[in-house]
């Protein structure tokens, strides 16, 4: 079998990161285990305690990793043994370092029933490739990505596939992602504080943090509405499922959105943030992604490019929403903390990785 560049991959190795800051979050205070000698380390201790959500949770949230590494075995043309292999043994490994690293933290319990609990998941995440194999699932997901997509589409797929994610977490924007710039403001505060610099970085941030006008609330939400479609018709076969990707990807937004308003601010306010600014951003975004449809794929990279760049620089000069603080505050004392932390992230990242990928796919076609 002819080895072929995966989406599956990019997942696998995409979802062990967030499998990774999952467990080790808050990343500190570290500190050394009082009492445990060093070959103590290596055993993990069995919980005194059980809570039915922590173990629902080690159990599923190792599925997908399981899943994901047998269908990128097979479809990265190792043979069903290999991919088997790549199922089953990484995740054990993983989850037993992550295990061990918990010793460090104190606001992190390692635990041996979590280990197992995450082995199995694995595994059973190993036997639902394998059944979806045998009932040719993964063909059919490659003949479906055949008619959709351009070969080497596989890092944009995953991509793609992560956007929907990074919109659970709620933005001050909606659909604005890339918001990253008034964190780095912060984290310059923090670091000059009682140096000569502090103040008047400290106030620079302040006198900066000013509601953007509704007209410019529109552009940036019909840019972060733009960014995935351009993405998508970047790689994407010729035809009319091009305006079908274009208006998949705003319901998708707009539903998304709509969930991580509800979960914040209840199920009666989930389209609360249909305002006037917010119908004229949709629109122009379906419309101009409609439009898109119409060009060539490079030519799509090349506006995807601008698009992000401009949806970067809107987004980071929001302020934060005084009541979305609030209800966030109320969040991370609860069981979601690694969730919305693992969707923050992945908003803050997914611009900046989506241009890299443009970048890639448009030199790769210069070639």
């Amino acid at each position: 079998m002819v080895r072929r560049q995966s989406s599956a991959t990019w997942l696998l190795l995409a979802y062990a990161c967030l499998i990774v800051y999952a467990s080790l979050y808050p990343f500190g205070p570290w500190a050394l285990p009082p009492g445990i000698p060093i070959a103590g380390l290596l055993r993990l201790p069995w919980p005194k305690y059980f809570g039915a959500f922590d173990q629902q949770v080690n159990l599923i949230g190792y599925l997908p990793l399981g899943l994901l590494g047998v269908a990128a075995g097979l479809r990265s043309g190792l043979g069903l043994r290999w991919a088997m292999v790549l199922g089953m043994l990484p995740a054990p490994l993983l989850s037993y370092w992550l295990e061990i690293v918990q010793f460090f933290l104190p606001s992190r319990v390692p635990s041996l029933a979590d280990w197992l609990l995450n082995t199995l998941g694995a595994w059973a995440g190993v036997v639902l490739g394998l059944v979806l194999h045998a009932f040719g699932g993964l063909r059919r997901w490659h003949d479906l990505r055949e008619y959709w997509f351009q070969p080497h589409s596989a890092g944009a797929l995953a991509l793609l596939a992560l956007w929907p994610l990074g919109l659970l977490f709620p933005t001050a924007v909606p659909l604005g992602l890339g918001r990253w710039l008034p964190h780095l403001q912060e984290t310059a505060v923090e670091l000059l504080e009682d140096t000569p610099w502090a103040m008047q970085w400290g106030d620079a941030w302040v006198d900066s943090a000013l509601a953007l006008p509704p007209g410019v609330e529109a552009i940036a939400i019909a840019l972060g509405l733009l960014a995935p479609s351009l993405l998508a018709l970047s790689v994407a076969k010729s035809g009319k499922r091009r305006a079908l990707l274009v208006l998949g990807f705003a319901l998708l937004g707009v539903f998304v959105t709509a969930l991580s308003t509800g979960l914040n601010f209840g199920p009666n306010n989930a389209w609360a943030w249909l305002t006037l600014a917010t119908w004229p951003g949709l629109a122009a975004g379906v419309l101009l992604g409609l439009l898109a449809t119409f060009l060539p794929r490079q030519v799509c990279a090349g506006l995807g490019l601008l698009v992000l760049s401009a949806l970067i620089a809107l987004v980071s000069q929001t302020p934060a929403d005084p009541y979305l603080v609030q209800r966030l505050q109320a969040w991370e004392q609860g069981r979601f903390i690694n969730l919305y932390g693992l969707a923050e992230w992945i908003g803050w990242v997914w611009p900046f990785a989506a241009a890299v990928c443009l970048l890639n796919l448009m030199a790769r076609r210069k070639l």
